[in-house]
């Protein structure tokens, strides 16, 4: 029978909802998981392995564009070895194809000078596809700025 009062003019169900056992059934399940959490342990996983490769990372050539549009490649760029000093744009391909040593899938970098013409960085990248090397990337400088 629904609870009713007894105020004014005859008599009224109330149409509210008692909270409390709401409530309390919450703060009970909530103390259930804080104390069980830390008690259950992670699963662990078994990966897969495999065996390491015996070809070291690949260090990539190096084809340095200066702001008088002199063209360098580098062979091994950590050490600073160039493979010729200055050469034309129109050579870059063959020269950098002659540079991998027959290592179609060693990478080539192209570094320009931020005043370099961005013609001419596209110039030696499309120089570089015809000639066909497929692993052209650009080099740049990360900044901590914004």
């Amino acid at each position: 029978m629904p609870a009713v009062s007894s105020r004014g003019r005859g008599r009224r169900t109330i149409n509210e909802i008692n909270m409390v056992p709401f409530i309390d059934v919450m703060l009970v399940l909530l103390i259930i998981f804080m104390v069980t959490a830390p008690l259950i342990t992670p699963s662990v996983i078994n990966l897969p392995s495999v065996d390491r490769a015996n070809k070291q990372p690949d260090k990539p050539i190096e084809i340095v564009i200066k702001s008088d549009d002199e063209v360098q490649i580098k062979k091994d760029p950590s050490t600073g070895n160039t493979g010729s000093t200055s050469i034309p744009m129109t050579q870059i391909g063959a020269a950098a194809k002659q540079a991998q040593g027959g290592d179609a899938q060693r990478p080539v970098v192209i570094s320009a000078d931020k005043s370099v013409k961005y013609e001419t960085v596209v110039k030696a990248m499309n120089q570089l596809k015809r000639s066909g090397i497929e692993r052209v990337g650009l080099s740049v400088t990360t900044t901590g700025g914004k």
